[in-house]
């Protein structure tokens, strides 16, 4: 007890909640069989799982948090989620094991990074067999690995994207986007959608528009951020606008084919177009479906008609598939291509490796040509390792069936979500496509006021205690974010319903 009370204390929590949690462990409520610290009876026990963790055996929880304010960097515990954090040991596919072997279930892969499993067998055996022959190398020398991911990589593009540059993460990949779009196009001003999120390097910071992201220093000139066509929280939606499973509530007396939604967005940016910006612009960024910004859909053919616009002015259209790609929205292998456009470039990241560091930018040869007039050099990205490693990822995608399961279990799931929408006030909205959702909580569904932060992290942090990881986002931090691997089952899915309805329930009976 004192040891625990040591680590309650380092942990920020107070006396009585450790009076609570002593009580508790000894009146014997732990969950063998659900893997779960405490057991709720209305709780149904968490799919079983073949895979045994091994035993952990490092530094205590309390050493941890130690070093972790001692000599990490502060921002570190900014960012750490929960008031009691999740001390994480090892992961198998959907799950994850903490320090004391309680299983969670991972619907959130790392800020929707691992794709196919954590510690996929496959993918890992790749790992393993590159690091026995070269671990690094550079794009100095010619060296198999790199040409063999390339072309197969390109293979899942339509044309003209054909040329790949190989990076280390998102925000690498768009700041070079960002450089290859004004170089090729001679112009310099680039146009995002507000709540967007593209990276946090200086440059990228430019084009994410959220403010929590923002820093007091000079950072991304050339970018401006125009409406974003949220159908939901935005002046404008209905009922059939978005591609969906799942639509808003909001009424709706368009004709069949017309969206007049849509065409009030697209004034928006036509408005952006004719007083932010020169004449002539160099690109115009856009998530297929916002990731940070709480899997934020816009109307059907808005991608469509914005493309259109942007090219009238010189500028070339960027796709940001950091979060979207890989099969994850279950339709379509990339998220563009559930808005029937073809963009001049593609930037990549997270689920492309699985949960190692790579990032990748895919355009035309005629773009790329552009990219010469200097030297550009980076010393890890296409490094051997990363190569092989996601070549895997792309086999195990089509081998395993990732982006059907996606689209079958991720549908199944919104459409549940839905039920769980009609029947409490706070959760306004559930949207998304394949295993991209997001869930908007609110104050009530007329006023669509954003939920109240301490609100919010209540229901967050009780669906942790009882066993489920999710993400947060929303431009007020107000949507719960449903990312997880891609080989999560329809176990899982109910699992993961229960312990929402669970969580929320709770809620509104203190309410």
């Amino acid at each position: 007890p004192v040891k625990i009370l040591q680590e309650f204390s380092i942990c920020g929590c107070n006396l009585i909640e450790y009076i609570k949690f002593i009580n508790f462990y000894f009146t014997g409520a732990s969950c063998q069989k659900s893997d779960l610290r405490f057991s709720r009876t209305d709780i149904p026990e968490m799919p079983s799982c073949s895979f045994t963790p091994e035993e952990y055996k490092g530094m205590s929880k309390a050493r941890m948090i130690e070093i972790r304010k001692q000599n990490c960097n502060p921002m570190t515990m900014k960012v750490t989620y929960y008031k009691k954090p999740v001390f994480i040991h090892q992961g198998y596919m959907q799950y994850l094991w903490d320090v004391d072997g309680t299983r969670y279930l991972d619907l959130f892969a790392g800020v929707a990074t691992v794709s196919v499993g954590h510690c996929h067998p496959k993918v890992t055996a790749a790992a393993e067999k590159q690091l026995k022959k070269l671990w690094h190398t550079t794009l100095i020398y010619v060296y198999p690995t790199l040409q063999e991911y390339c072309e197969k990589l390109a293979s899942y593009l339509p044309d003209p994207l054909k040329v790949v540059f190989l990076t280390n993460s998102g925000s690498e990949a768009n700041d070079l986007a960002m450089f290859m779009a004004r170089l090729y196009t001679g112009n310099f001003d680039i146009i995002t959608l507000r709540g967007s999120y593209h990276g946090g390097s200086p440059m990228a910071m430019g084009l994410t528009s959220n403010a929590a992201y923002k820093y007091p220093v000079a950072n991304g000139l050339g970018c401006t951020n125009t409406m974003c066509p949220d159908v939901f929280r935005g002046p404008w939606g209905g009922r059939h606008c978005r591609d969906s499973p799942v639509q808003t509530t909001r009424d709706c007396s368009c004709a069949q084919g017309h969206c007049a939604a849509n065409e009030q967005y697209i004034r928006q940016l036509k408005e952006t177009l004719a007083t932010s910006v020169p004449p002539r612009i160099a690109a115009f960024f856009a998530e297929p479906i916002q990731g940070v910004g709480g899997a934020v859909q816009y109307p059907k053919n808005y991608l469509k008609d914005a493309f259109k616009l942007v090219r009238e002015r010189g500028g070339i259209c960027i796709a940001d598939e950091v979060q979207t790609g890989f099969g994850r929205t279950g339709s379509h292998f990339w998220g563009f291509q559930g808005h029937d456009v073809i963009p001049d470039m593609v930037t990549m990241a997270k689920g492309i490796g699985n949960g190692f560091p790579m990032g990748a930018v895919v355009t035309t040869p005629e773009i790329a040509n552009s990219f010469t007039k200097g030297v550009h050099f980076n010393t890890f990205g296409g490094n051997p390792v990363a190569c092989a490693v996601a070549s895997a990822v792309l086999e195990t995608i089509i081998e395993d069936g990732t982006q059907k399961n996606s689209l079958d279990v991720g549908t199944y799931l919104m459409t549940e979500l839905a039920k769980l929408r009609d029947k409490y006030e706070i959760i306004g909205d559930v949207r998304g496509k394949g295993l991209q959702i997001g869930v908007e909580m609110v104050k009530d569904k007329t006023s669509r006021d954003p939920l109240p932060p301490e609100d919010f992290a209540e229901i967050f942090e009780d669906v942790k205690d009882m066993g489920v990881l999710i993400g947060k986002g929303g431009v007020y931090g107000q949507i719960f974010r449903i990312k997880p691997p891609m080989c999560i089952t329809k176990e899982d899915a109910d699992f993961f319903l229960a312990v929402f309805n669970k969580s929320v329930h709770n809620y509104m009976e203190k309410r």
